[in-house]
């Protein structure tokens, strides 16, 4: 499956906000990380030519980076980094009022948005843009350390 192909088999509602997010990260996306489709949502992954340990859950996959998915009742933005790197999350938190009136709706490392209307795209871009490949393996290999 492609991430197009994700993206047509989501009911008619869902797949023009997916469509939104996925072009904020993709124009915002790092050198490096590669689209995919992984857990059965659209991902963005260090492939293994750059990370050949993969991800320590299953060595064979690539490591994970974003996830993006329509839910039944929203759409999801799962980015690792936000769990894994305390600051950008503080940075995330505190700008998101200025981008959104609606309250946020946020996981460890999961953003939901349930009103796909007032998506806040260029807080996304933001966010994709603030971590690259070689940040994202330093930290996860700190994390991996603890």
């Amino acid at each position: 499956m492609t991430p197009e192909q994700y993206i047509k088999a989501l009911p008619q509602e869902q797949q023009e906000p997916i469509e939104q997010i996925r072009k904020a990260i993709l124009d915002h996306l790092p050198k490096g990380f590669e689209e995919t489709i992984s857990y059965n949502m659209i991902g963005y992954v260090v492939p293994k030519t750059l990370y050949p340990n993969g991800y320590h859950c299953n060595p064979d996959l690539p490591l994970p980076f974003i996830h993006l998915a329509a839910q039944k009742n929203n759409i999801s933005l799962y980015h690792m980094g936000l769990y894994a790197d305390e600051e950008l999350k503080e940075w995330f938190m505190a700008e998101y009022p200025n981008h959104s009136k609606r309250k946020l709706n946020m996981g460890k490392s999961c953003i939901r948005f349930k009103y796909t209307q007032e998506l806040p795209l260029e807080l996304l871009g933001s966010l994709i843009s603030k971590m690259s490949v070689k940040q994202w393996i330093s930290i996860y290999e700190a994390q991996l350390l603890r």
